[in-house]
């Protein structure tokens, strides 16, 4: 079952056919080399996001967001999609953006990659360079300027605060994941950025299964080299994020995290 699967309705009338119908249901993919040397019980699995189209799990989001503005009408009149990104939510918008058609506005910090820069190009997205020693969180307020001074031109998506970023995994990703793992798995863990992974999954997987532990990891500083990650202490918090959810989320140095993964 995908993410549409969850959302379309009579008011909410985007086909199942076509990009959006291949969001979700990625598979999980064995870590062994992590779980070397631990007891042969425990096994670690990541969920492959990399197969959405949008190559990320950021498709999950950008989709519900879009999905749930069309059938609220707030794009109507050819206003154009707004938003703050870092990149791979950028890319979701502007990937479904271009295929129905919506325009797509998006404020990035500067020292993004050149490589999602060109891609959102690519794609037809409209991008605003923002100071890159602000972060993501000069993206966001970039974006909330224009939409104050532009109401009539653009539809703010808001991700960091819109309840439609945490629906989307808790309607998809969290029922995948106690599918997957026959409703076995004990702990779940994500990085915290605008922290809708971690909020709607972690809140659907608690439900169903009680006894799940929800891990939050944030970069250990406000200057490191995790995109897309927030070190929350020092930064706008998102209006989604529930900290009593989040816990004591742990802190990782950019240097370990790129050596675990290599």
């Amino acid at each position: 079952m995908t993410l549409l699967d969850f959302r379309l309705t009579e008011s909410n009338p985007i086909p199942l056919d076509g990009l959006p119908a291949h969001v979700g249901d990625t598979p999980l993919l064995p870590l062994r080399r992590l779980s070397g040397g631990l007891n042969q019980r425990v096994k670690i699995f990541a969920k492959a996001e990399w197969f959405n189209p949008g190559g990320s799990v950021k498709d999950r989001p950008a989709l519900n967001i879009i999905q749930t503005a069309i059938a609220n009408g707030d794009l109507d009149n050819g206003k154009r999609l707004l938003d703050s990104t870092s990149g791979n939510m950028g890319i979701s918008y502007a990937t479904f953006g271009a295929a129905l058609g919506i325009p797509v506005t998006l404020a990035v910090p500067a020292n993004a990659s050149a490589e999602r820069i060109s891609i959102l190009k690519a794609l037809g997205a409209e991008i605003v360079l923002t100071d890159p020693l602000e972060g993501s969180d000069g993206a966001i307020l970039k974006a909330r300027e224009l939409a104050q001074e532009n109401p009539d031109l653009y539809w703010y998506a808001n991700q960091y605060n819109n309840p439609a970023n945490w629906q989307a995994h808790y309607l998809s990703t969290g029922p995948e994941i106690l599918v997957q793992t026959n409703a076995t798995v004990t702990h779940f863990v994500a990085g915290l950025g605008t922290s809708g992974t971690l909020m709607g999954t972690g809140k659907y997987l608690q439900e169903h299964l009680s006894h799940v532990k929800v891990i939050a990891f944030q970069p250990d500083a406000s200057f490191h080299g995790l995109e897309g990650l927030k070190h929350m202490p020092t930064a706008i918090k998102p209006g989604i994020y529930d900290e009593s959810l989040a816990g004591n989320p742990l802190e990782v140095q950019t240097e370990a995290a790129r050596e675990m993964v290599i």
